[in-house]
């Protein structure tokens, strides 16, 4: 029996606005059954409101969602996966105390019920026997809390899986996992959609687009702007039809003049995390942190801003040994560091834009008797949100109603106000568009021409080479490799990274 409709999904002249605020304005989406579906645009476009309208978390105040041919309207994300529409959201939350199989039937207990009780046995080994079915090595009964990042996508895949979804939205699913894990996500994915599901894969690296996508819709600031087969479109016209402009360099050139020793680091042990770390960096230099996952480029750098504890090692800045024992003694010493979990360290998500922006370089805005310059703290706030194109309605807007990219970029924005002699930035640009990875990019960059001692760590290695004057490529918790500006190659880090010699 032939089907009646051409797509899956169509979502047709879509519109909502907020106050102050037009989140979508004539947007579409096309999708067909059997494909990987791309969502992309910068920070601010709408892709994030389009989904919320399409699972009925939000509703539309104009416009059209038909599903199988039927014009739907969900009331909310419970309803939509009852149809078969799931997501997996970026920031994946579990009940961590609990076991695998309640997490993905939680609210659909009534499935095991037997005369008022819940036939716990019954649920394991249906979940078991869905584990089995996907082929991925997960335990029914193991708790959720114990979970890798990697894991968790599996799990939510399962719950979809359960759902019987025919359509499942992947939101940024490869932003923590290694290459290896993303690979298996991969297979995963064509898995799903070999049995004749469809997937709106939303992501902002353009590389994983190309290579897990069949088609492409971009959106730019809440409207439609194109769509394309995958096989018809270069990355170069892609990055122009996302930003709507053309960017000529996404990394800025290497013009820097480096002066003395600001940051130096001796024989930093940590445990298991890194052992005998030592290295420089220069005023006016960006040093590039470069590993596979797991090879302790975070750890040791958090361990020198304070942020963890460390057993034997030295630090100078500027010549002189400090001994840094929290992240408020780094700040006082002219070390700043934008961390990786952006919501578990870097935001305050009920305090508003302004307040989180500024939190850390309050002290240096209060006169003698305490009393904050409050003028001074708004002028500084709008000045470096607008540099760093934060997309707000208002400073009072609290940062839960940011997108991901735009809260990354108030974190660095609230260490770059303290005016730091060191930056230490891990994975700065997760999470953000093309268009505003350039922008980054190019701060990160006049930073560094200032005379600031730049500290990059990163899992993309075309930003780690396209920003680094010298990388060190980490493995194993200790220095394996370092390449000069003029001696980097993607071919001898990863060979440096894995072990390879």
């Amino acid at each position: 029996m032939s089907r009646e409709y051409e797509y899956l999904l169509e979502m047709r002249n879509i519109v909502k606005v907020y106050p102050g605020v037009r989140a979508l304005g004539d947007a579409n989406l096309r999708i067909k059954e059997g494909e990987v579906h791309g969502l992309v645009g910068e920070n601010g476009a709408g892709k994030s409101t389009l989904m919320k309208i399409l699972l009925g978390a939000e509703q539309p105040d104009d416009g059209e969602v038909i599903f199988k041919g039927e014009t739907v309207r969900f009331k909310n994300p419970a309803d939509a996966s009852e149809a078969g529409i799931c997501m997996i959201p970026q920031e994946i939350s579990l009940v961590d105390t609990t076991d695998l199989s309640e997490n993905i039937w939680i609210g659909r207990e009534k499935k095991f019920a037997k005369l008022g009780f819940i036939n716990k046995k019954e649920r394991l080994q249906k979940t078991q026997k869905l584990f089995e079915q996907m082929d991925v090595d997960l335990k029914a009964s193991a708790l959720a809390g114990t979970l890798s990042s990697a894991q968790k996508q599996l799990l939510m895949l399962a719950k979809c899986i359960s759902f019987h979804a025919s359509l499942v939205i992947m939101d940024e699913p490869t932003s923590s996992l290694s290459e290896a894990e993303v690979q298996v996500l991969y297979k995963m994915v064509r898995s799903l959609v070999d049995g004749g599901a469809s997937v709106i894969f939303i992501g902002h690296k353009l590389e994983e687009i190309f290579e897990i996508c069949d088609r492409i819709t971009v959106l730019r600031d809440g409207s439609y702007v194109s769509e394309h087969e995958v096989k018809d479109v270069t990355n170069e016209m892609l990055v122009e039809k996302i930003a709507g402009r053309k960017i000529e360099n996404l990394y800025p050139p290497k013009d820097r003049t480096f002066g003395e020793v600001v940051l130096q680091v001796k024989n930093f042990c940590g445990g298991q995390a890194f052992q005998d770390v030592s290295f420089e960096v220069r005023a006016g230099e960006i040093l590039g942190l470069y590993g596979l996952v797991g090879a302790g480029r975070s750890e040791v750098m958090r361990a020198v801003y304070g942020a963890d504890k460390h057993e034997s090692g030295e630090v100078y800045i500027e010549g002189k040994q400090v001994h840094i024992q929290s992240p408020r003694h780094a700040l006082e010493n002219g070390m700043a560091m934008v961390t990786e979990d952006r919501l578990q360290t870097g935001i305050i998500a009920d305090q508003t834009v302004r307040e989180n922006a500024s939190v850390a370089y309050l002290p240096q805005i209060c006169n003698r008797f305490q009393f904050l310059d409050k003028k001074r703290e708004l002028r500084d706030v709008e000045e470096i949100t607008k540099t760093l194109q934060v997309k707000y309605s208002s400073l009072a807007q609290t940062m839960s109603s940011l997108s991901g990219g735009n809260q990354q970029k108030v974190i660095v924005a609230k260490w770059l106000l303290t005016k730091p002699k060191i930056l230490i930035l891990d994975e700065p640009t997760r999470g953000i568009d093309v268009g505003s990875k350039s922008e980054i990019h190019k701060l990160i960059a006049s930073l560094a021409k200032e005379g600031m001692a730049v500290i990059v760590i990163s899992s993309e290695m075309p930003e780690v080479m396209g920003m680094s004057d010298r990388i060190l490529v980490m493995r194993g918790g200790r220095i394996s490799g370092e390449f000069s500006s003029d001696e980097m190659s993607a071919e001898a880090m990863t060979k440096v990274a894995f072990g390879i010699h």
